[in-house]
């Protein structure tokens, strides 16, 4: 027996509405897929630019080209400018050292999550760590045995702390087995433990002795340089105010963005002596919004309005455009490799 006329026509109606949507969805998709220009042709030679530069003991910067949809390129530190190799890889954030890598990238398939993707120095992809969120921040430590990646799942921008949340996850880089997650760790602030739920971790960086990191910590509306020992899943505060730091390569400083109670500009780049804990403000004035990679120990690197600059370590000279279209970047060092750190204290 036949439905209705009114009832074939809902019907009717309900499929057309369907495939409208489906189509929508399809059209959102390609739209979303083919936003940000598209990918440059990958380089000849791509897949041996690293070791190339590795044998050579030639330092490379790998960085996102943000005029290609986040495409992986890799240029001479000395000589940015120059034309840059174009890899198979285009990730939402990538961090390299110590001849391993972490892209994070969304995973294939009709609404996929993120994946920490680890690579080698052939840009061959070795292992995929599913994580959830929003792509954040990631790094690898200077001997590429660990990596670090921080993602949001709760807001998408570091505003207020206790507006978002975060979640900051260690990673063995060896075999992408998941080590921990910050918020698993036993934290002090002195002698009293912290235990308030509203706890946040992100921005983690590196010390040279396969133990150490430092990173934020958010609680209470405050944010904290804490520094830890990954083998003892502990860490301490050891200053106010400092947001996604970054371990000088010599060990001795944190550059960080500073809060400043502005709301046209909320950060200011400032660098940390963790011997005497003074602050210096750097040249830059505008608000950046990122974890900055040192070039050296005297120049720090950052993204802002497009582009990655470079500025002085000491607070001297004005900032220089040091990438055009491009963001997170990964300075790196060969040949001797990472210097001792400041003992951990923890």
């Amino acid at each position: 027996m036949s439905p209705p006329t009114s009832s074939r026509t809902r019907l009717i109606a309900f499929g057309v509405l369907l495939a409208l949507c489906v189509v929508g969805a399809g059209v959102a998709i390609l739209a979303g897929a083919h936003s940000g220009g598209s990918s440059a042709k990958v380089s000849a030679g791509a897949s041996t630019a690293l070791t190339d530069a590795r044998s050579a003991d030639r330092p490379v910067v790998v960085y996102r080209r943000l005029d290609h949809r986040g495409q992986i390129a890799i240029a001479p530190v000395s000589d940015p400018a120059a034309t840059p190799v174009n890899t198979s890889l285009s990730c939402d954030r990538v961090a390299f050292s110590g001849g391993r890598g972490i892209c994070l990238t969304r995973s294939s398939g009709f609404a996929a999550g993120y994946r920490a993707a680890l690579f080698d120095t052939s840009m061959h992809v070795t292992a995929n760590v599913p994580v959830e969120g929003i792509p954040s921040r990631a790094r690898v430590s200077p001997d590429g045995r660990y990596g670090a990646v921080t993602l949001f799942v709760a807001g998408h921008a570091y505003a207020a702390p206790g507006t978002f949340s975060t979640q900051t996850t260690l990673i063995d880089m060896q075999d992408g087995r998941k080590i921990a997650d910050l918020e698993k760790f036993t934290t002090f602030d002195g002698d009293d433990q912290i235990t308030a739920v509203d706890v946040n971790y992100w921005g983690v960086t590196f010390a040279s002795d396969d133990d150490t990191f430092y990173a934020t910590l958010a609680t209470g509306g405050k944010t904290y340089l804490i520094r830890g020992s990954i083998r003892s899943r502990t860490a301490r505060t050891l200053h106010t105010n400092v947001e996604c730091p970054s371990l000088s390569p010599d060990g001795t400083r944190i550059a960080y963005k500073k809060r400043t109670g502005s709301s046209s500009a909320p950060w200011r780049l400032t660098v940390l002596d963790l011997k005497t804990m003074r602050e210096t403000p750097l040249a830059e004035t505008r608000s950046v919004d990122d974890q900055v990679m040192w070039l050296d120990d005297r120049q720090v690197l950052y993204g802002v309005d497009g582009a990655v600059w470079k500025t002085a370590a000491d607070g001297s000279g004005r900032p220089t455009r040091y990438l055009a279209h491009g963001d997170s970047p990964a300075v790196v060092r060969w040949g001797s490799g990472a210097t001792p750190s400041p003992s951990s204290g923890t």
